[in-house]
């Protein structure tokens, strides 16, 4: 594969995700307040997913039409009269982050775009237009994640960050990150306010009693009772380092931690193709081992989910083994996978 592969579609995604991102933060500024998060009223962020998503499939569709793409939202709660206010805030912003404007058929229909059944050939795009939903409301961490996946492999992501601090030694610093990376090319970072990209890789740990590692502030989505064994059973005596969405595989790949752990909280549960694709390919690239909980590899070619893993478990290539030797000891303490 050639240096130059996938230059077109790096610099369209890049333009996507920073298109989108500036347009979640112009919704954060008008419409989520005290009483929004008090009230628990989740408008502002659907109305961000919705934006966001348009946004992003618009660019994408205009530079690479045959592409289908796997997105997390569908247009059925903006159409109709029930949808008409939701659907005319969505069409202002969207339209904030768009060169051609969208009329509201093209709107629904763009939005729609993203509903691919994903699988294992041909290319198609996974996106999560706002990861990280609680975060977002709280004006904490959150993120735009876009993949291009070919033939079931990850072959290019880029994750926007606004609210991550440039240093993570700074955070009352400047704010807003793109992590950029591409299979065989490595891992970059850059701040929204430059386009001069930066190399990252992964902070190589000789001792685990140096490391730390992130999880979801969520407990909901990730068992942090077992983080906490699976942490002290490696030696690694820091504080977990809690913040939501894929910014966590953003920060262990620039090496503000070493470990994400996303323990599995129900045995039914599967993953989302989109919460992981691009995260999954930046840590690779830049030093890391992803896998499940099993030490098996993410499988992207399964459809809209990855159905045969359990769990996630990003770590530096040096380490990685022995975390997945912990996490095997304290899930399954019987020896039973």
């Amino acid at each position: 594969m050639s240096a130059l592969s996938f230059a077109a579609e790096r610099a369209v995604a890049i333009r996507a995700v920073l298109a989108a991102s500036n347009v979640c933060q112009r919704v954060f500024t008008k419409l989520v307040n005290g009483e929004t998060i008090t009230k628990k009223d989740k408008s502002p962020v659907t109305i961000a997913d919705y934006s966001a998503q348009a946004v992003v499939n618009s660019i994408l569709h205009e530079s690479f039409p045959a592409d289908p793409i796997v997105g997390e939202e569908d247009a059925k709660d903006l159409r109709g009269e029930a949808g008409r206010q939701m659907r005319e805030k969505v069409l202002e912003l969207a339209n904030s982050g768009l060169e051609k404007a969208l009329n509201e058929d093209l709107l629904l229909e763009t939005i729609d775009r993203g509903t691919f059944a994903g699988g294992a050939k041909g290319r198609m795009w996974a996106l999560d237009p706002i990861d990280g939903t609680k975060g977002f409301l709280r004006g904490e961490q959150f993120a735009v994640c876009l993949a291009l996946i070919v033939d079931g492999q990850v072959q290019l992501g880029v994750m926007g960050c606004p609210n991550l601090p440039i240093d993570a030694a700074n955070q009352d610093g400047e704010k807003g990150c793109l992590f950029i990376t591409v299979k065989g090319q490595g891992a970059f970072q850059r701040n929204f306010s430059s386009s001069k990209e930066t190399p990252i890789a992964m902070g190589d740990i000789q001792s685990l009693a140096d490391a730390s590692f992130c999880e979801s502030v969520e407990s909901g989505h990730s068992n942090q009772s077992e983080s906490a064994k699976i942490a002290h059973l490696l030696g690694i005596t820091k504080a977990p380092v809690r913040m939501d969405s894929q910014c966590k595989y953003c920060s262990i790949s620039r090496g503000d931690a070493a470990v994400y752990l996303r323990l599995p909280v129900s045995a039914t549960y599967e993953e989302k193709i989109w919460d992981h694709a691009s995260g999954s390919l930046l840590v690779s690239e830049a030093g890391g081992i992803v896998s499940d909980v099993h030490g098996k590899p993410l499988d992207f070619s399964k459809g809209r989910t990855l159905a045969t893993n359990s769990g996630v478990i990003a770590a530096h290539a040096r380490i990685h083994g022995r975390v997945i030797e912990a996490v095997q000891k304290v899930l399954f303490p019987e020896g039973k996978l």
